[in-house]
């Protein structure tokens, strides 16, 4: 068992190790980045640092919910801080994550995004990779 922070992007439960979490943080104002990848918000300073902060829906290959930045997961990756928002966040609990099965149909970015599933009280819960939401490196996410 592992834990995860079940946390909410685009109206859907999702899973995510706690391994690839840093911090949860509220995200005040972002600075655009002129000619950055689609689901790059901007940068944010957090902590005497600066952050890359994702539109995970625009990620997702869906439409952005607007320019507010809110509430995000920090994860380090290649030395790098990326502020992954969500709409929301409830709980971090232990899970058994088990592999998707080759009959389920995941639509859009969560087909690249989605790397198991938990169950909470006969719910099954998508548990996804956070490094697939990152510019350039979602292609070579594990």
């Amino acid at each position: 068992m592992s834990l995860f922070l079940i946390a909410h992007i685009a109206g859907r439960a999702v899973a995510i190790d706690s391994a690839q979490v840093e911090s949860v943080v509220d995200i005040g104002s972002v600075v655009p980045v002129p000619r950055s990848a689609d689901q790059v918000l901007g940068l944010a300073a957090l902590r005497s640092r600066v952050v890359t902060v994702i539109d995970t829906r625009v990620a997702l290959g869906l439409p952005s919910a607007g320019g507010a930045a809110g509430r995000a997961v920090i994860t380090l990756v290649e030395g790098q801080h990326y502020a992954i928002l969500v709409d929301s966040l409830e709980d971090v609990a232990p899970f058994e994550m088990v592999p998707l099965s080759s009959g389920l149909i995941l639509d859009g970015g969560w087909r690249s995004t989605g790397c198991g599933i938990v169950e909470r009280d006969g719910e099954p819960i998508l548990a996804i990779n956070l490094r697939a939401l990152l510019p350039g490196l979602a292609a070579v996410a594990a």
